[in-house]
This record gives C-alpha cells, sequence and structure tokens, in this order.
C-alpha cells in the first residue's frame, strides 16, 4: 500500500455521529481547559480583595501561566508529531488535573504562582493538541464552522468561572474554583481512552495500515456507499527545516503574530476586568457582575465566528473583525456612564472572540501540512504566550498611569500589525483540503472546491 489516501477520503465525507463525536470527546476537555485558562479573571479578583495577593504578585501570577502555557505548547507540538494526537491530549490533561487541586490548597500567594505555572503547561499542550487533532478530521466545506464552534466550548469557560465566582466566590473563597477544574479533568481524562488517533498522522507514520482501517471504519460509520478514490503519488513529506523555508516560513510569522496578539487582547484585557473595576471603585459583587455581563459576549463572538470562517474567509474574517475591535476599544475608555460601559464592552467582547474563534480555533493549524502541524501551532503559540509573559507587567503600568485608554492603545497597535501582516502574507484555507494549503505556494483567494479535485 503506498498511500491510504487518508486526507481525500475524510475530506469527502458528510458530517456524521463519527464527528460529533469526536468533537464532543476532544471538546469536553477543552471546556474544561477554558475554564482553567479563565480561572484567574475572577480569583485574582478576590485574592487582591482579600489582601492574599496585590496588583505585583496577579502580574506575577498571569506572568507564570503564560511561561508554563509557553512550555507546554512546544512541548506538546514536539510531542504530538513524534507520539500521537491521542498520547499528548491524554498527558496534559492529568499534568492540569493534578496541578489544579494543588491551586487550591495553596498557603500562600507564592505557592499557588507556581501550582498555576504547572497549570500553565497543561493548558498549553491542550490548546495545541485538541485544535489541532479536530482539524485532521472535519471535511473542508465546513472545517471553519466545527473549530468555530469548538473555541465556543473553550471560551465558554470564561461565563462559567464569571458566573461560579459571583455564585461561589463571595460565600465561600476562590479555593473551590480550582477543585472544579481538577475534577472535569479528571473525568474527562478516563471518558477520552475512546478517543481515536488521527488517520492522517498515522499515514504521516508510515503506518497505512492502521490509517485505513481507521478511515474505512469512519466511512462506514457515514453510512456513505462511496467508490474507491483512484490511487495516487504518495504525499509530499515535511521535515522540521521545511517551516523555515520560503513556503512555510511566512505562516509561522503570520500564525505567531495572531497569537501573540489574540493572546494578548485576552490577558491584557479581558482577565483584568474585575481589577479595572475594583480599582475604579465597585463592589467586588458588583465587579463579577459587570464582568459577567460583558463576557457574555464571548460565545456570541465564536458563533459569529463559526458563521463567517466558511462563508467569509479567514483572512477577512480576521482584518475585518481586527478593523471592529480598534473601533469599539477606542471608544469604551469614553464611557462613563454604566449602561454605555456594558454595552460598548460587551460589542467589544464579541469582536475580541470572533478573533479568538479564528486565531484560536481555525487559522494556525491548517497553515502547516500533518508532520509538522502541531509542531509549527506550537511555536506559534509559544510566541504568542511568550510575549504574554510581560505583557500584564505593561498592562499594570499603562493602567497605573494611563488608565484603561492606556491599556486599549496598546492593543490597537497588536491590532494594526495583525491587519497588517494577515494582509500580506496570509492565506486562505478555507473550503480547501490541508494537504492543498500545505502545497500551496501563495495566497489563492478563490480555491476551487474540494469535490472537484477529488
Amino acid at each position: 500500500m503506498a498511500t491510504a489516501n487518508s486526507g481525500a477520503r475524510l475530506d469527502r465525507l458528510p458530517i456524521s455521529a463519527f464527528h460529533r463525536r469526536i468533537f464532543w470527546l476532544i471538546g469536553a476537555g477543552m471546556f474544561f481547559d477554558g475554564y482553567d485558562l479563565y480561572v484567574g479573571t475572577n480569583v485574582l479578583g478576590a485574592t487582591l480583595a482579600s489582601g492574599f495577593s496585590n496588583l505585583d504578585q496577579n502580574a506575577k501570577f498571569i506572568s507564570m501561566t503564560f511561561l508554563g502555557l509557553t512550555i507546554g505548547s512546544l512541548a506538546a507540538g514536539f510531542l504530538g508529531d513524534a507520539f500521537g494526537r491521542r498520547f499528548t491530549y491524554q498527558i496534559n490533561l492529568l499534568i492540569f488535573g493534578i496541578a489544579s487541586f494543588a491551586a487550591a490548597l495553596a498557603p500562600d500567594m507564592d505557592t499557588l504562582i507556581w501550582a498555576r505555572f504547572a497549570i500553565g503547561i497543561g493548558l498549553g499542550a491542550e490548546i495545541v493538541v485538541g485544535y489541532g487533532t479536530l482539524t485532521e478530521f472535519i471535511p473542508p466545506k465546513s472545517r471553519g464552522k466545527w473549530q468555530s464552534l469548538m473555541a465556543m466550548l473553550v471560551v465558554s469557560g470564561l461565563p462559567a468561572t464569571a458566573l461560579l465566582g459571583t455564585l461561589i466566590i463571595p460565600s465561600f473563597g476562590w479555593r473551590p474554583m480550582f477543585v472544579i477544574a481538577g475534577v472535569g479533568a479528571f473525568v474527562v481524562w478516563y471518558v477520552r481512552k475512546l478517543m481515536p488517533e488521527s488517520p492522517r498522522w498515522l499515514e504521516s507514520k508510515g503506518r497505512l495500515a492502521e490509517a485505513d482501517q481507521l478511515v474505512s471504519g469512519i466511512e462506514r460509520e457515514s453510512g456513505q456507499d462511496l467508490p474507491p478514490i483512484p490511487a495516487t503519488p504518495p504525499p509530499t513529506r515535511y521535515s522540521l527545516s521545511d517551516l523555515f523555508g520560503r513556503n512555510l516560513f511566512p505562516r509561522l510569522i503570520v500564525g505567531s503574530v495572531v497569537l501573540i496578539t489574540v493572546n494578548t487582547l485576552i490577558f491584557g484585557f479581558v482577565i483584568w476586568l474585575p481589577q479595572f473595576f475594583l480599582k475604579q471603585g465597585l463592589s467586588i459583587t458588583k465587579s463579577f457582575t459587570f464582568t459577567l455581563v460583558i463576557v457574555l459576549g464571548s460565545p456570541l463572538g465564536c458563533v459569529i465566528g463559526a458563521l463567517l470562517a466558511d462563508s467569509l474567509g479567514r483572512r477577512r474574517t480576521i482584518i475585518g473583525t481586527s478593523v471592529l475591535t480598534i473601533i469599539f476599544g477606542t471608544l469604551y475608555p469614553q464611557m462613563t456612564d454604566p449602561t454605555y460601559v456594558l454595552v460598548v464592552g460587551f460589542v467589544l467582547i464579541v469582536c475580541i472572540y470572533i478573533l479568538v474563534a479564528l486565531i484560536y480555533g481555525v487559522y494556525p493549524p491548517e497553515l502547516f501540512p500533518t508532520e509538522l502541524r502541531l509542531r509549527a501551532t506550537g511555536i506559534c503559540n509559544m510566541f504568542g504566550r511568550g510575549a504574554t509573559i510581560v505583557s500584564p507587567f505593561i498592562v499594570v503600568a499603562l493602567f497605573t498611569t494611563y488608565g484603561v485608554a492606556g491599556v486599549t492603545a496598546f492593543m490597537t497597535a497588536l491590532l494594526l500589525v495583525q491587519i497588517l501582516v494577515v494582509w500580506a502574507w496570509g492565506i486562505e484555507p478555507a473550503r480547501r483540503s490541508l494537504e492543498d494549503v500545505a502545497a500551496a505556494p501563495a495566497l489563492v483567494s478563490e480555491p476551487a472546491p474540494v469535490a472537484s479535485r477529488l
């Protein structure tokens, strides 16, 4: 067997019970990943209000989270490409599950910071492997939608932490928030033993019989009577050095820039909302309530991203939404009336999370071939996470000196860079097979439908 044709065979299938099952097996872990990722939004407000921490310690907490995320993202990329998506997925669940229980028992802020570092390693790995794995199963015509919906599950952790924080923290403190994350991680670790390996990865490792058997089972489950695909030459094989060649290196730059921008938007603005409100004179309860109302825009943004990803395309959606984010980010600091603060803040969060859906969930994993997908995505995430190690300190300095306006000006500068880079070097993966995207030498704005190439 020269090739199992895994990619072409998976791409021609309709969405079936198999795809929905894979979505939920991956999505369950991704939800708790998002929950644990965003738990600092409310925990840090509570530790600050109670005197358990100060602003500088909170900034260190966020930075150590991102140091862990940086290490986890890079390590998961190399492990996932070498040993498989499924193996790497289970390991990272154990890491952030155990570390979450350790955080719940932390006797002081320094211990909590180090526990958070360990949590970050697991979280960084989960995000890289989760999105990359789903990308390899979903057919091109709806890949953007399903990847964006996965991002919605992840960011649903934000309103979940805001709601639970509002209900739990004022009465029981912040520690139960980490217990919930640990319990969820272990439950998903057990259930996810049912998840299969990626056929594309198996084929890239020369395990053709396994890939063929797995794809044949997926085809039978889809209920389609499909004719054999004509024999094709073995696909191009890629090595790590190809990432720095003329074709893939610009994509590495694009992936890194968009992840730097979206990570800074979330962790330089969204996660600081309760603390912004507290420093502006709101009580901790009212601060959490304002935050909950505003962050309810996050799943709505992901739904809009899911609707636009395949129809409008990745590049147009990223560029257009970046412009809207700049507009509403400029307006937000000018709002003084609480109603307008909530309305403009809500719309701003919707825009940010359209970008989150496209950038976290869809765009970077599509840009690279199977052999390099997780390593390349891990490198992009390494830069994205690494940049946000220092951004909390920048945010504290800007907020202390210039208020929220200083923070939003910083975000605007990053968005302008993102617009230029995606416009100049970004390629459009919408409705294209992963193999075609990997081989594309330049931007193809209107690719041929996948069906016409099978």
